[in-house]
């Protein structure tokens, strides 16, 4: 399993030119292109659906990583890896047949993965381990790009390391929310190996190029 995966989320993109974005992160070594789908009612904002990751699938050969963050995403997983989803994450807050779902992912053909929010305890991913490949830690509140990384968080990384160590069970710990070169490596140390990194890579003044080589330098 690869150290480290770095997935540039389009959320913070230009879709004037998203063809043309997306083909730097794939030139500048980004591994995925990560999907942020919000429906205004799980989170307090409206962007993306299907048919954004068909066009995202068009442009990359990249893993497409889908995060749902939307009220019954059950009804909606078949949609989205229809469309190119390499892995779809939702949830624990919000689906009440959550282990359903996640086979469903996978029966579907996609990597199933769970999600928890800054307020929602590690513990409650126990049962849950077993059936994912990876787990995303939000390290800010859901629903909007550009939001100041939450250090408290970083136990809760921790936490969920342990956890799957403790399982036996070998999957990605995953973290979105406020990623710089500072944060990206204060996570790694905590535990994670997979970083979403949306403003620093798509707003960085120097460039997108610039923005992926100081988070892999960070890794280091």
């Amino acid at each position: 399993m690869t150290k480290y995966i770095l997935s540039a989320s389009i959320l913070s993109a230009d879709f004037s030119d998203l063809g043309n974005a997306i083909s730097q992160c794939e030139s500048a070594g980004t591994d995925w292109v990560h999907v942020d789908v919000m429906d205004g009612h799980f989170v307090p904002n409206i962007s993306m659906g299907p048919f954004v990751v068909e066009t995202c699938r068009r442009i990359t050969k990249l893993p497409i990583d889908v995060h749902l963050m939307i009220e019954n995403s059950e009804r909606y997983v078949e949609s989205f890896i229809k469309a190119g989803a390499s892995n779809v994450t939702i949830h624990i807050e919000n689906n009440t047949n959550i282990m359903r779902t996640l086979q469903q992912i996978r029966v579907l053909g996609a990597h199933p993965g769970v999600a928890i929010n800054p307020g929602t305890s590690a513990a409650l991913l126990e049962s849950v381990i077993p059936f994912v490949d990876m787990v995303l830690v939000m390290t800010v509140n859901p629903g909007f790009s550009g939001q100041i990384f939450m250090p408290k968080m970083l136990s809760k990384i921790t936490s969920v390391n342990n956890l799957a160590k403790s399982l036996n069970n070998s999957i990605r710990i995953e973290v979105d929310g406020g990623m710089t070169a500072e944060t990206i490596k204060q996570c790694a140390a905590a535990g994670a190996d997979t970083f979403v990194a949306a403003t620093y890579i798509f707003k960085n003044s120097k460039g997108i190029q610039a923005g992926v080589n100081e988070l892999r330098s960070a890794l280091k």
